[in-house]
């Protein structure tokens, strides 16, 4: 049905399962993680099981690809037989990868490129990503689809549950007073983007499973009912407590027309440190 040869390009922060990228054959640029000066490429030859590791030790950097490796992934793309790529990146608010990736698309020839900063990570801009491979494979137009994917991003909403606001902060991420707030007395910080993509606090809970119970509940807070709707669970290092959340979620949210499973990426767990729980809704009518 994709009568127009549209791919789709998104990068390593949006942690979409293997089986779905290859299902819906999208297109991902990893992006970069160093370690005692050496460099691995995130989801290649680092995992983010080792990032969650070694981060305990040591706070690594986190880096674009080159230019000449995004030029090689349009490439590919184009040698597939694609003319028309949707990119959907990690918010720019915290990456240079849309800047990077929008640029590179404008200057390659034989494809036209719409890149669209998601203003959101990890299962917020896979989820955005999945729906418009599927609008693809569905036969929508190009021009319907793009018109559409500023809405998509306004629609999507995800929250995360932290250990610590520790990791946040030592990168430089968040506030020294609200870090300082989430490491007392056992506060369990949940944290969301705003709506330039930025990461902020928006809740403090006493306790783990609290802050579960409440990440859940903000997550389908925003359900509208008679309103379709897609909802999404992802973890860092802890797949039992994403049961428990997912348990949580649909038991709040039963109505949805498809979920979503993700393992956090290495970028993402090597600025929010170990043990991250997500949950996160896209409506799709609203």
């Amino acid at each position: 049905m994709n009568k127009e040869k549209i791919a789709v390009l998104t990068d390593s922060c949006a942690d979409i399962p293997r089986h779905l990228i290859e299902a819906h054959d999208i297109h991902v640029l990893p992006l970069k993680i160093a370690f005692e000066g050496k460099t691995y490429t995130d989801g290649v030859d680092i995992t983010p099981a080792e990032v969650c590791q070694r981060i305990k030790a040591e706070l690594p950097k986190t880096s674009l690809p080159s230019p000449q490796e995004v030029q090689g992934l349009y490439q590919k793309i184009y040698d597939e037989g694609y003319r028309k790529v949707f990119a959907l990146s990690l918010s720019s608010a915290l990456s240079g990868t849309y800047n990077l990736v929008k640029l590179t698309g404008e200057q390659f020839q034989g494809l036209e490129v719409y890149a669209a900063d998601t203003k959101s990570g990890s299962l917020g801009t896979g989820a955005i990503a999945l729906h418009v491979a599927e609008l693809i494979e569905a036969g929508e137009s190009f021009e319907a689809i793009k018109a559409l994917i500023p809405r998509l991003i306004e629609n999507t909403h995800v929250y995360f549950s932290v250990d610590t606001l520790e990791y946040l902060q030592k990168g430089g991420r968040i506030g020294k007073i609200t870090a300082a707030a989430g490491t007392l007395l056992n506060v369990k910080p949940i944290i969301s983007f705003d709506a330039e993509g930025q990461l902020v606090s928006v809740a403090k809970l006493r306790g783990r499973k609290k802050s579960l119970q409440k990440m859940a509940a903000l997550a389908a807070g925003h359900f509208q009912p008679g309103k379709r709707c897609k909802i999404m669970v992802a973890n860092g290092g802890c797949p039992d407590e994403m049961a428990a959340v997912k348990g949580l979620y649909t038991e709040l949210l039963p109505d949805y027309e498809a979920l979503y499973e993700g393992e956090v990426d290495s970028t993402l767990s090597a600025h929010v440190g170990p043990n991250l729980l997500g949950a996160g809704i896209l409506l799709l009518d609203a």
